[in-house]
């Protein structure tokens, strides 16, 4: 945090200052190690075997927060008694579909529900991420359960939790991470002695978390504990998700991702969603408690928002003019179809996925087969410029002179030079005001697409072809200003907020919204940012004038909430859990919630409202169910469903690993999303043969100086003086065993590329002792390019293409590789040195590695007995 967001993190030091204690975790001692209390070096990949250790510590020492857990969580909640789990199955849970490799979720059902509890087959939910929309709707499930609040039930998720857990000891954390035990103890009591009734802990993360084959269980363990800590939805707790950009949160409240709409609605699908009611009924559930329960009324504001007048009861609200999902839409299936040639353009805003993607070949490969490619940017970047100075034009795999991609390159306004909302890591949103104009002929991403769109619709006016309605009804009447007619960032912003269509009065909450086409909204999360006709994002209030939650600064969503499910902070009476943390609470008198924050609960539902029975929605939600946008009002230990690699995390291997797994037979997660294309060749691992070909791991990260893939920092010539060159760091131990020499040269190589970069040899990444050998892990910045005032190979061109199941994100924090002195070679030399690295591994014809590991025997790591 102090590498990458090094603003955020003065805060952290505050709370040193005042007695707070700091662990940092992480492959590489860093600048946020430095300033830790304590640092623990782990290996890349094992995160989930550090956290179930601190579930078991909790468990087994029984340190769980017990009246928060019960009322809380779904601890008590029976579950079927045909679930099986990792522990009987070698590391898989029952239900797995060797055909397909998923999971039929029906043996995971909580007791008494019925098994049609998912909303469509497992195969379909990983080729369109649909675990971004259970993660913002909720997974379906009936709002009552059957509990046994004692917690002595054996088939109670607080018991399967205890089972599930139990194999991870300290011991097994040493093991598998390389993680001293002493180290995990001493983080283990700090956690859990820092949590309950009177303290709590927050967790910090970043995309180390995220961009893994298991990156979706890796924040769901640690959920769990800080559900177990009772730190969720409490003043100093919570996950905290560090965002790379400023406004990364923005982009996916109103999205950048291809099944998602504004709010966190789903994309629809077209065999399961072809009309509005259907695809309403998807979201909401009927028959589960929460607020997705007016799903309908946050779609039809949104396509009120998109077509206006023409949106009618009538015709559904021009539901039949949204585009429709048909499977993976995702940025690695698509530059796979662009080598393929089933992609014609492609437009690229804001990333630079020549240098900044995983598997830099192929996307330049890809690029490099289109029609068009239209680049808007602040510099003439990698994805620019990739058909003259590509790595690939030395090799002879791109010739200029027959590269077939017309590039239009058009200047963008970087964020100084355009007004508008940035959304912050804790989903707040602030508006920034225009600082300067944009040079020359760089314009606003707001100005590009609102005339682009004009331009498509006056060359359509005289259309009728039926395809062509969706464009011409949209609403597209916004306000512009200025030589070049800018749009109106703010009449943007209240079209998003909502407002009522007889009045124009805009919204002040979501719960104003209706459904029958009367107000308009085009995000219903934001509703209340434009409150009073006033710009909320703008407010700039001094901390000091107003109370600890600052509700003044900005506006979070939703409905200005600073701390989701707050409501949490009370015990289940509506009580403060203790004075020290007292944040929202129950007034009596007043008969309402009140505190520092805008309470996340309805305002005038008392603690001891019980719901009737069959009561759904927000009727179904009880006075003392904080989580209210659950199907059954709890914070989830075990999911019963949406999560589609497994109900619990469970410790596996990266996918590419020089380890055997420690803990299960199944070697990595079972229902990673691949991509079997001839180019996306991967490292072998255990149990397959040759995995010693590439013996070492590599991760990368950040650099303070630097950002993302560096198009904006390379070309800063303070920040390019700052860090010059590309890097790897590599332990003396290491560099002794392959001949490097500090200062001197080295290559990775990978089944994919090979990269060269200065060495580093540093005391920041350790050797560390892994399931009986010596593991050695190298670091290097993925900030690098051809491009800009200083240049380098790109760490990313090392990695392939492996996907989370849930969320289609790339595992591109790890990988396997082996290091050598010296330069890389050049030309088709380049290309034979991994070739020859292909073949050593076995890898000339492409082969996946197995996704079922279990049936291998391996008595050596087999530890079930």
């Amino acid at each position: 945090m102090a590498e990458a967001h090094p603003v955020g993190f003065q805060w952290v030091m505050e709370a040193k200052r005042r007695g707070a204690k700091i662990f940092h975790i992480d492959p590489r001692f860093t600048r946020t190690s430095a300033l830790a209390d304590s640092y623990l070096p782990i290996r890349a990949g094992t995160d989930i075997a550090l956290l179930g250790g601190v579930i078991r510590y909790i468990l087994e020492n029984e340190l769980d927060f017990r009246e928060y857990v019960v009322a809380y969580t779904n601890a008590a909640t029976i579950v079927t008694e045909e679930f099986s789990d990792t522990e009987d199955m070698h590391g898989l849970f029952s239900g797995f579909n060797d055909d397909n490799a998923t999971y039929d979720q029906a043996s995971w059902r909580y007791e008494g529900h019925s098994q049609n509890q998912t909303t469509r087959d497992s195969e379909t939910q990983r080729e369109t991420a649909a675990g971004l929309e259970n993660e913002s709707h909720g997974a379906p499930v009936g709002g009552e359960t059957e509990r046994d609040e004692t917690l002595q039930h054996p088939r109670c998720v607080y018991q399967i939790l205890k089972r599930h857990f139990a194999r991870y000891t300290p011991e097994m954390v040493e093991r598998v991470c390389g993680v001293p035990q002493e180290k995990f103890l001493e983080l283990a009591r700090a956690w859990t002695e820092n949590s309950g009734r009177d303290r709590t802990g927050m967790l910090v993360y970043s995309v180390g978390w995220t961009q893994h084959s298991v990156g979706v269980q890796y924040i769901r363990t640690g959920a769990i504990i800080q559900l177990l800590l009772g730190n969720m939805g409490r003043p100093g707790g919570g996950v905290m998700a560090l965002r790379g950009h400023a406004s990364i949160q923005g982009s996916t409240d109103i999205p950048t991702l291809f099944n998602l709409l504004p709010g966190y609605l789903p994309m629809p699908h077209h065999a399961e969603h072809p009309t509005l009611d259907e695809w309403v009924d998807s979201i909401r559930h009927p028959g589960q408690k929460g607020f997705w329960g007016n799903a309908r009324t946050y779609g039809v504001n949104l396509l009120k928002a998109y077509w206006g007048d023409a949106a009618t009861a009538d015709n559904d609200y021009c539901y039949g003019y949204m585009p429709r999902m048909t499977g993976d839409h995702g940025t690695y299936q698509q530059v796979l179809d662009m080598i393929d040639g089933k992609i014609k353009g492609y437009f690229l805003l804001g990333q630079n996925p020549a240098v900044g993607s995983a598997h830099g070949r192929a996307q330049r490969l890809g690029m490099a087969n289109l029609d068009w490619l239209v680049v808007r940017d602040l510099f003439m970047i990698e994805s620019a410029t990739f058909w003259e100075h590509a790595p690939e034009i030395a090799t002879g795999e791109i010739v200029p002179e027959e590269c077939r991609t017309e590039v239009f390159f058009l200047p963008a306004a970087s964020h100084v030079e355009k007004e508008g909302t940035f959304t912050q890591t804790q989903r707040l949103l602030q508006w920034r005001e225009k600082a300067v104009e944009p040079p020359g002929d760089a314009r606003s991403e707001l100005w590009f697409f609102y005339h682009l769109g004009r331009i498509i619709r006056e060359r359509l006016a005289t259309s009728s072809r039926p395809r062509d309605r969706a464009l011409l009804d949209l609403t597209w009447d916004y306000p512009t200003h200025g030589p070049h007619a800018e749009p109106s960032a703010e009449a943007v912003l209240r079209e998003i907020n909502g407002y009522d269509v007889a009045t124009g009065r805009p919204l002040a909450s979501f719960t104003e919204m209706k459904d029958d086409g009367s107000t308009v909204g085009g995000c219903w999360i934001y509703t209340g940012v434009y409150a009073d006709g006033v710009n909320q994002a703008a407010r700039r209030k001094p901390g000091a004038e107003q109370s600890l939650a600052a509700l003044e600064w900005g506006w979070a969503w939703p409905a200005n909430r600073r701390i989701l499910y707050n409501r949490a902070s009370a015990d289940p009476d509506g009580n403060p859990w203790s004075e020290r943390k007292r944040y929202v609470w129950w007034d009596a008198e007043k008969s309402e919630w009140t505190g520092y924050d805008v309470p996340d609960f309805e305002k005038t539902k008392p603690p001891s409202y019980r719901p009737e029975h069959d009561a759904s929605g927000v009727a179904g939600i009880a006075g003392d169910d904080p989580f209210i946008l659950q199907g059954d009002g709890k914070g989830w230990l075990y999911a019963p469903t949406g999560v589609l690699d497994g109900p619990l995390p469970t410790h596996y291997e990266p996918v590419e690993s020089p380890v055997r797994n420690p803990l299960y037979r199944q070697q990595a997660n079972p229902t990673r999303k691949v991509y079997t294309h001839p180019i996306n060749t991967l490292n072998p691992s255990p149990p397959q043969e040759h995995s010693e070909v590439f013996p070492y791991v590599f991760t990368v990260s950040r650099l303070t100086e630097h950002h993302t893939a560096g198009a904006m920092s390379r070309n800063v010539s303070p920040l390019a003086e700052l860090q010059p060159e590309m890097f790897v760091e590599v332990s003396p131990e290491l560099a002794a065993v392959r001949g490097l020499s500090h200062l001197g040269w080295a290559h990775l190589v990978t089944s994919r590329a090979a990269v060269e970069a200065k060495v580093l040899v540093t005391d920041r990444v350790t050797p560390l002792r892994v399931d009986g050998r010596i593991i050695h892990q190298v670091w290097l910045p993925y900030h690098f390019g051809y491009e800009g005032l200083v240049t380098g190979d790109s760490a990313n061109d090392l990695f392939g293409i492996t996907l989370d199941p849930n969320v289609l994100i790339q595992e591109s924090k790890v990988g396997t590789c082996d290091v050598r002195p010296g330069r890389r070679p050049t030309g088709r030399d380049l290309l034979d040195l991994v070739v020859d690295y292909r073949r050593r591994s076995g890898n000339l014809v492409h082969r996946y590695p197995p996704m079922v590991t279990t049936d291998v025997a391996d008595s050596s790591s087999d530890q079930e007995a």
